[in-house]
C-alpha cells in the first residue's frame, strides 16, 4: 500500500484496475480461508458482520411474496440477529432454547403447511442463529442448516439459514467445505480474526443467492443502467453478471481490502492454521476456568459465579469457546459491581468487557431475568453502559474474559494474580442496589465523616455512604476513577511505579480535590 496507488475500482484506469486486480485475488483467498469452494459461494465484503446480516435482510424484505418472510432466531443471538424480527412481516419465533430449535427441524411442535393453507403460508423463512454465544462462548449445532434444508424440501416452507460466526470465527475454523450442509448465508467480522482491518463479509451460498436479488435499494456499482424521468420512464438494470457485484453498494472498501491480504500472510506465518488456535486457546481457557472456580473465600464458597452452558465443557472446543462469563462475589455474600470490577482491571492493565454484551437473552436467561423485571430496570433507570451494576439483588450484568490466539499462559497467571489480589484485599467494593438510595435531581453529593456528622439531616438525600459509592459509577466517572487509584495505591507502592503511572496519580489527586466532599476526608 506504500507502494502503489489505488484507485476506485469502478474504473478502467492503471490504478483502478489494479485495485479490482487486488480485491478478487482477496475475495478468493478469503473463499479458502473458510474452506468455501468459488463454485458454490461467493463473498461479499461488508462493513462488519450487522451489515451483513442487514443486506440478508433487505433482500428477503424486497421479494415479491405478498406476505413477506418469516423469521425465526435463536434468543441466544446478538441484538444484530434479533432486529430482523422487526421487519418480518409474516411474523417471527424466538426459540428459547436449541431443544426448541430440534422440536422444530423434527416437525414435532409445529404441523407442515398442506391444502389451502399454501395460499397464506410464506414462501421464505429465515432462521438465523449464532455459532457462538457471543455472551458465555457455548457453541451452537453446526448441523441445523443442513437438517433444515432436507426438512423443507418436501412443502411450502423454504427454510434459509443465517449463520453468525463473528465470535466463533475468532478462534475456531469455520469449515464451508460441503456445499450441501452449509448455511445459505454466513455473516464475520474480519477483525475479529486478525484485529485489523475493520471489515467485514456475507458469505452466501451460490443456490440461494437469487433470494437476495429481489431488494428494492440499489447504489453505486451496483447497476448497469438507470434512467430517471416521471412515472413510468423510471428504470434499472441491475448487474447480473455475479452476486458480489449486485449486492456490494457504492465503492467497495478497498485499501481495508488489499490490507486483508497481509492479515492473512500474518496469521498465517504466526499460528500456521485456525486449527492450531482452537487448540491453544481451547487448552487456555480451560487453565483459567479451573483456577476461576477454585478460587474460594475464607468460609469456602466460590468467588467467581461462572455462567456456563449445560452442554458446555472447557476443554471441548465443539460445545465452548475460550470465553468466560461470571459475576464477583465478596466475603459477604455480595455482588462486585461489574464497573468497579471493570476499573479496577484498566488500572492493572487487563483488558475485559463488562456490562449487557448486546445478548438479551443470554443476559435474561443466566442472570434469571424475566421480560417483566427487564421492562421494571429500564423504567427504574437501567440503561447500556449506564453503570448500574445491581438491581433488586441481581446483578444487571457480567464480565467477560476472552481468550485469543496471541493470548497465552502468562496472561491468565496475570489475571489470576489480579484476582487473589482483590480477594486478600478485601476492599469494601460491594454496594447496595440503587434503588436503595432515593433519586437524585442532578448529580449527588459524598460528604465526609465530619460534614456528616455535623449535619445529617441537610445531608441525608445528597449524600451516599462511602462504602457504597460504587453503585453510583454512572453518576460520576471522575469518582470512580479517583476511588478505583484509592484501592491500586494500597495493593502497589507508588513510590516503585514507573513515570507514567506517578503522573496517574497527580491526574486522580487533582480530581479527587475537584469532588464535592471529598477534599479532606478520608478518601
Amino acid at each position: 500500500m506504500t507502494s502503489n496507488l489505488f484507485g476506485n475500482p469502478h474504473s478502467h484506469s492503471p490504478s483502478s484496475l489494479l485495485s479490482t486486480q487486488r480485491v478478487e485475488s482477496v475475495r478468493f483467498q478469503a473463499l479458502r480461508f473458510f474452506k468455501a469452494d468459488p463454485a458454490h459461494f461467493d463473498l461479499v465484503f461488508v462493513a462488519n458482520a450487522t451489515a451483513g446480516i442487514k443486506l440478508v435482510v433487505d433482500g428477503l424484505q424486497g421479494g415479491d411474496d405478498r406476505n413477506g418472510f418469516w423469521y425465526g432466531y435463536h434468543s441466544d443471538s446478538h441484538t444484530s440477529l434479533v432486529g430482523p424480527r422487526e421487519l418480518a412481516r409474516a411474523g417471527s419465533r424466538c426459540f428459547q432454547s436449541d431443544n426448541e430449535v430440534e422440536k422444530w427441524i423434527n416437525d414435532e411442535d409445529e404441523p407442515r403447511p398442506t391444502g389451502h393453507d399454501h395460499e397464506t403460508c410464506p414462501r421464505i423463512r429465515l432462521f438465523a442463529y449464532p455459532a457462538q454465544s457471543n455472551m458465555n462462548g457455548r457453541r451452537l449445532p453446526l448441523d441445523w442448516p443442513r437438517r433444515l434444508r432436507r426438512s423443507s424440501q418436501d412443502c411450502c416452507r423454504k427454510v434459509y439459514t443465517l449463520l453468525d460466526v463473528a465470535a466463533f470465527a475468532s478462534t475456531a475454523e469455520v469449515d464451508l467445505s460441503n456445499p450441501d450442509g452449509a448455511p445459505d448465508f454466513v455473516v464475520l467480522s474480519f477483525y475479529k480474526i486478525f484485529g485489523f482491518p475493520d471489515l467485514g463479509a456475507l458469505i452466501v451460498r451460490r443456490d440461494s443467492g437469487s433470494v437476495l436479488l429481489g431488494r428494492s435499494y440499489f447504489g453505486g456499482g451496483t447497476v448497469d443502467m438507470v434512467i430517471n424521468g416521471d412515472a413510468g420512464e423510471e428504470w434499472v438494470a441491475r448487474k447480473q453478471s455475479s452476486l458480489h457485484e449486485a449486492l456490494e453498494d457504492g465503492t467497495p472498501a478497498f485499501h481495508s481490502i488489499v490490507a486483508l491480504e497481509s492479515a492473512f500472510v500474518v496469521h498465517r506465518r504466526l499460528y500456521g492454521s485456525m486449527a492450531n488456535v482452537s487448540r491453544h486457546t481451547t487448552k487456555l481457557a480451560m487453565l483459567l476456568y479451573q483456577q476461576l472456580i477454585g478460587l474460594l473465600h475464607a468460609d469456602g464458597t466460590r468467588v467467581c459465579e461462572v455462567y456456563k452452558g449445560l452442554a458446555s465443557e472447557y476443554g471441548n472446543s465443539k460445545t465452548q469457546a475460550p470465553t468466560i462469563a461470571f459475576n464477583v462475589r465478596d466475603r459477604t455474600g455480595g455482588w462486585i459491581g461489574k464497573s468497579a470490577f471493570e476499573q479496577l482491571a484498566i488500572f492493572n492493565g487487563i483488558q475485559l468487557r463488562t456490562g449487557g454484551l448486546c445478548n438479551p437473552g443470554g443476559i435474561a436467561a443466566f442472570l434469571q431475568f424475566s421480560a417483566k423485571e427487564m421492562r421494571h430496570n429500564y423504567d427504574e433507570g437501567l440503561r447500556c453502559g449506564n453503570g448500574i451494576d445491581e438491581m433488586d439483588g441481581k446483578p444487571t450484568g457480567v464480565v467477560r474474559i476472552s481468550l485469543g490466539a496471541m493470548s497465552n499462559v502468562k496472561d491468565v497467571q496475570r489475571f489470576m494474580k489480579f484476582m487473589r489480589t482483590i480477594l486478600n484485599h478485601d476492599i469494601p467494593l460491594t454496594s447496595k442496589p440503587l434503588s436503595a438510595y432515593p433519586r437524585q435531581p442532578s448529580g449527588f453529593k459524598v460528604s465526609s465523616h465530619a460534614e456528616t456528622s455535623q449535619d445529617s439531616d441537610s445531608n441525608q438525600t445528597n449524600s451516599l455512604p462511602k462504602s457504597n459509592v460504587f453503585t453510583e459509577v454512572s453518576r460520576s466517572r471522575v469518582l470512580l476513577e479517583a476511588i478505583t487509584f484509592r484501592y491500586s495505591t494500597v495493593v502497589c507502592d507508588k513510590n516503585k511505579q514507573s513515570p507514567r503511572k506517578r503522573w496517574t496519580y497527580f491526574q486522580f489527586k487533582r480530581a479527587l480535590e475537584q469532588i464535592p466532599g471529598l477534599k479532606g476526608s478520608t478518601y
